[in-house]
């Protein structure tokens, strides 16, 4: 049995977005679908004294309608690493386990900056949480796959090429893959859907505010972080079973 998961690449995700990764043979970035603007794709929250804090990625949109997300270029000038680096340093300044994730998240920010493009910033970034909290699985972007398609029709390809007869997908995407569920039934792959409990930790502020990102988790937690991801973890749910 191959359980593959497929995920956009956002920008430091949640703790959901690692708790899929963990949990399959196989992760697919796709990154050769369109991107869309002011979505998770560019920007995320930190907690901060003031409580949760957007950090987003600019990036060039006028003129560029339906480019795909490895396309995107960052707009220079900016100063990405300069302002994400200086508000999660101080976001983070008294977190127990900040000091090595954010001297490398700032490193991470440094060379995605000069690489130009926002996968030179969000794709290391996703490398660098996932190092940190252990997570092992192998991991591909779907622009490096010799497969094509839209929508299902996509995924399906791609779980195709990796030999996948499960399918694990956020929740949030069971309402279309019920409208294509014929297209993975003919291919003999099963669709479950992940079921996830947001854990609560000790944050450096308080109340506690979930649904920040996952370099909140690391800075306040350390080596503890994935255990505290897994323990949010319920059995998947057959897609059979998914009413909207």
């Amino acid at each position: 049995m191959t359980t593959v998961a497929i995920m956009q690449p956002t920008y430091i995700p949640w703790l959901g977005y690692f708790d899929l990764m963990d949990q399959v043979d196989h992760f697919v970035l796709l990154d050769s679908v369109q991107f869309s603007h002011q979505s998770w794709q560019h920007r995320n929250r930190v907690r901060t004294a003031q409580g949760l804090t957007w950090l987003t990625i600019p990036v060039l949109t006028k003129g560029r309608s339906g480019q795909r997300i490895d396309e995107v270029e960052l707009r220079s000038g900016s100063g990405l690493a300069a302002s994400h680096g200086r508000t999660v340093e101080q976001a983070y300044a008294h977190a127990p386990h900040a000091a090595d994730p954010i001297a490398a998240f700032t490193g991470v920010l440094d060379t995605g900056e000069a690489g130009g493009r926002l996968v030179d910033v969000t794709v290391p970034a996703i490398d660098l949480l996932r190092d940190l909290l252990g997570v092992t699985t192998p991991c591909s972007r779907s622009s490096a796959l010799p497969v094509g398609g839209t929508r299902s029709t996509l995924l399906v390809a791609i779980l195709e090429h990796l030999g996948a007869d499960t399918y694990l997908s956020p929740v949030g995407a069971a309402d279309y893959l019920v409208e294509d569920r014929r297209l993975f039934e003919d291919a003999g792959i099963a669709v479950a859907l992940q079921d996830f409990v947001h854990p609560q930790y000790d944050q450096q502020y308080m109340p506690f505010e979930p649904f920040a990102s996952t370099l909140d988790l690391v800075c306040n937690s350390g080596p503890g972080a994935l255990e505290l991801i897994r323990g949010g973890r319920r059995d998947p749910r057959p897609l059979a079973a998914h009413r909207s």
